[in-house]
């Protein structure tokens, strides 16, 4: 609430306005972001950015960001710095190891080239992991896991009842 006061010099009169005040949205303002445009959207707009401006953060042009706070889904190499751009990671991190590989591969960008070199695996190997048609056996399960651990990405813990 906002209150006025005026004085009229020709009167000694005196009156107050309340104007209740309450903060508009603007138009498009996702509240609940789901896809990775939303986020980008909600952040752009809370920070008072243009599409323009968040384009030259990212390293893109001016419609890759319209592109995606319209539906599109930005290519792998752009997450690393669109995560950097929101401050953190849109996109849950699942609980199973082949999951949580899928993940760390899109968090960080990586191509299945590039996952197979830090990983010292064939990439054809990680594509059949990664898709479904094959899963890894727990000799393999048991690498992948220690591979994500040495990067920081640990099992969920589970609640004991």
């Amino acid at each position: 609430m906002c209150t006025f006061l005026y004085y009229s010099d020709s009167k000694r009169h005196s009156f107050s306005i309340q104007i209740p005040l309450e903060k508009q949205q603007l138009p498009g303002y996702p509240e609940f972001p789901i896809t990775v445009g939303e986020h980008i959207r909600k952040r752009r707009m809370d920070l008072g950015l243009l599409q323009s401006e968040v384009a030259k953060i990212i390293g893109v042009t001016e419609s890759s960001v319209w592109n995606w706070e319209h539906g599109t889904e930005p290519e792998l190499q752009y997450n690393p710095k669109i995560i950097e751009f929101l401050g953190y990671v849109p996109f849950d991190c699942p609980d199973d190891t082949v999951g949580r590989l899928a993940w760390y591969k899109r968090v960080n960008g990586m191509n299945l080239e590039y996952l197979g070199e830090a990983m010292g695996r064939d990439p054809e190997q990680l594509s059949d992991w990664l898709s479904g048609r094959h899963r890894p056996f727990r000799k393999n399960r048991g690498k992948i896991e220690l591979f994500l651990e040495e990067q920081g990405i640990f099992l969920p813990t589970k609640k004991i009842s």
